[in-house]
């Protein structure tokens, strides 16, 4: 039975960072989640009230590994000087291009939780709060003003263009899960002919990028 602890006792120190990164860690090694909190804590020899003091369930604690996903693709690009000043297209670029930077780097764990279990992609449900976060973030940084690729069309509201954005993102998720491509080159090409496509179709040469898109896509497929 658990009882109320002195904070001079506590024998491991942890923050949401390190939970999230043992919890990735059983995901892989064991090829399975943890069953429940009281099992994670106790293989970790964690409190459970300083689980709690982070993520409310591992639902949350799954939630939340996405999101750091994206707050650390922002932090990077952020950290560019030039980036304020790019275009609504390259800021869309570089955003995506480090995204799947990130993903690669825990490519791993993201394949066994949208890919290789029993769920599959029916686990997008960890998505949700990245989702919120990729659609604020594409409104208020991208979209940031009224001009160029999202100007150009006055009907193009503020829930279109995000709702947009993640439709691409789970367009480009797909194609990532399954380029087998050395450095997976090919998503970067993805990437690029995605964005001048929503570029132009909001432009002047919609059938144009339309048409390259459409080859690139049917070469994979006759190609896998």
């Amino acid at each position: 039975m658990a009882t109320a602890k002195n904070s001079k006792t506590k024998q491991k120190m942890v923050d949401d960072t390190s939970i999230i990164s043992l919890y990735m860690n059983d995901v892989l090694e064991s090829q399975e989640a943890p069953k429940n909190v009281f099992v994670f804590c106790k293989k970790h020899g964690i409190e459970e009230s300083d689980f709690y003091s982070f993520f409310g369930s591992l639902d949350s604690l799954k939630q939340a590994i996405w999101v750091k996903f994206f707050e650390n693709s922002v932090v990077a690009i952020e950290k560019e000087a030039a980036f304020e000043g790019y275009s609504d297209k390259n800021k869309l670029l570089t955003l995506y291009f480090t995204l799947f930077e990130i993903l690669t780097l825990n490519r791993s764990y993201v394949l066994y939780t949208l890919k290789e279990n029993k769920e599959g992609l029916k686990n997008l449900t960890s998505l949700k709060e990245f989702r919120n976060r990729l659609k604020e973030y594409i409104v208020s940084t991208v979209k940031s003003k009224p001009s160029e690729i999202f100007g150009k069309v006055a009907k193009v509201t503020e829930p279109v263009v995000s709702e947009g954005a993640w439709l691409q993102f789970l367009f480009l998720l797909k194609f990532w899960m399954d380029d087998n491509s050395k450095g997976f080159e090919k998503t970067d090409v993805l990437i690029e002919k995605s964005v001048n496509t929503i570029v132009d179709l909001l432009d002047t040469k919609p059938l144009e990028s339309l048409f390259d898109l459409g080859k690139f896509l049917w070469k994979e497929k006759m190609q896998s």
